[in-house]
């Protein structure tokens, strides 16, 4: 799948012919085999390994054993009618330890995936980046030493060299905000580190690492192939219409928009940001020419989307815990003093997440208007419910089923008001790993039992098959 071979938002009654149904997961998440054929630890490994991070003690050791199990997933992809997959490649097993010759058997594993996928006629789109740095290169500092994004380069160019010719859409980096905010700000993610100016600092790296990629990409890749990087931009509503909680959500857009936007598309960081941060950091750890190489052009944005984010001018009379859906004593946000993170209206799924699907319409209009004519993709959308089988060995899901559809609503009334939204990969295609969250919280449209490593399609994979297959949701 290219971004040339997307159509244009011409309707044909539903979505627009030729949009691109898929699914998505993450190689920590769902592969296992996590010593197996020359990987080494990432910063998950060590970080699942220390007492008390994640919920159960849980790591992704095993996780869904799609490193076994990969052509049985491939198959129930090609049931469902997915047109396109969107994993991510594991660091660690193609570089083990961030440095030096690539791992032919890790390489080999990947190989065998894309045949796979082209054999069922479904395309590949590749994430270089969804967290798993190589615990050797966090030793070094991780994302707050400027080498990793020069190693992260390199690591591009040689799985790009090997699967470039049948990969036609890569992705640098997967939610760089998750990886510097949660990872080095809050520390509720790998590495763990709680440092605002540290989470700022790995933050430009990745950056600086997502455009030094971007070129590598553009040298080994045959023309034609398509480069995009994936945020998860935040859909920043004010409490009130008063100035105090109108300058809280300017503040939290900041960090949560512009400070990707900007230095991507406009080569520079928002001046308010630098201002909100200056008892911080004075920004030194971004050098002359680094702006140009973060904003070399792509060819597509990728949006992940889940929930809304409301904000207002804290009450110091009126204390209230945060409530930005991301859990942890201390708050991702640098420099978040005197705002108040609030809860949206409307149900919430098993991860306390209101339900809001205007928030994703909002998102993709407003990136239709600030990068006119630049394709975009929702790459993430799902939700996690309490999914059980019930004794006949069927997953009814009918929260997930709501959830999707009012989301594909807002998809579709986005692209029929003229943003150029090109595809959708559902998030995600099986239970996984969820982070911190161990394996409590599913998000998968097919049910993972681990003990057993048995699939189960929920009702709301065949509901997915049936819009795949008519290209417009049931009334």
């Amino acid at each position: 799948m290219t971004v040339d071979a997307l159509p244009s938002p011409v309707r044909a009654g539903g979505f627009p012919a030729g949009f691109v149904w898929g699914a998505a997961t993450a190689a920590y998440q769902i592969e296992g085999a996590a010593a197996l054929d020359g990987r080494t630890p990432s910063v998950w490994d060590t970080f699942s390994r220390t007492a008390g991070k994640v919920r159960n003690g849980d790591t992704g050791d095993i996780a869904a054993d799609h490193y076994h199990r990969y052509r049985e997933d491939v198959a129930l992809m090609a049931q469902l009618g997915l047109g396109a997959y969107r994993f991510s490649l594991a660091w660690p097993r193609i570089r083990p330890g961030g440095r030096g010759p690539a791992n032919r058997a890790g390489l080999d594993f990947y190989d065998r995936l894309v045949d796979e996928l082209l054999a069922h006629g479904i395309a590949p789109v590749a994430t270089l980046y969804h967290w798993d740095l190589p615990q050797e290169l966090e030793d070094d500092g991780g994302w707050t030493n400027r080498d990793t994004a020069y190693r992260f380069a390199e690591y591009a160019a040689l799985a790009a060299e090997r699967l470039g010719d049948r990969i036609a859409t890569w992705t640098t980096l997967n939610e760089p905000w998750c990886n510097a905010f949660l990872g080095y700000g809050s520390g509720v993610h790998a590495p763990g580190r709680t440092d605002p100016v540290a989470a700022l600092t790995a933050h430009h790296h990745l950056l600086l690492a997502h455009g030094l990629g971007t070129a590598a990409l553009r040298d080994a890749l045959p023309a034609g192939a398509e480069v995009s990087l994936t945020l998860n931009l935040a859909a920043v509503r004010p409490l009130t219409t008063g100035p105090a909680d109108l300058d809280a959500a300017r503040r939290i857009d900041g960090l949560a928009n512009r400070i990707f936007l900007d230095p991507v598309f406009h080569g520079r960081y928002p001046a308010d940001v630098l201002a909100d941060t200056a008892h911080l950091t004075d920004w030194s750890f971004v050098r002359a020419g680094d702006l140009a190489e973060i904003s070399r052009p792509i060819d597509s944005l990728g949006i992940n989307y889940y929930t809304p984010t409301v904000v207002a001018a804290d009450d110091p009379a009126d204390p209230a815990p945060r409530q930005d859906g991301h859990a942890g004593e201390l708050s991702p946000w640098p420099a978040d003093e005197g705002v108040r993170f609030l809860p949206a209206e409307g149900s919430r799924t098993a991860m306390g997440w209101p339900v809001d699907a205007d928030g994703l319409y909002e998102l993709l209009t407003r990136l239709r208007d600030d990068l006119p004519g630049l394709p975009l993709l929702v790459t993430e959308n799902g939700a996690a419910y309490e999914d059980y089988t019930d004794p006949s060995g069927a997953v009814h899901d009918p929260e997930r089923v709501a959830y999707l559809h009012g989301h594909l609503a807002a998809v579709r009334r986005a692209v029929t008001d003229g943003a150029p939204v090109r595809g959708y990969f559902l998030w995600s295609l099986l239970d996984n790993f969820e982070w911190a969250y161990g394996y409590s919280k599913r998000f998968g449209i097919v049910h993972v039992d681990f003990a057993s490593q048995r699939r189960t399609p929920k009702d709301s994979a065949r509901w997915y098959a049936e819009v795949i297959r008519t290209g417009d949701l049931p009334h």
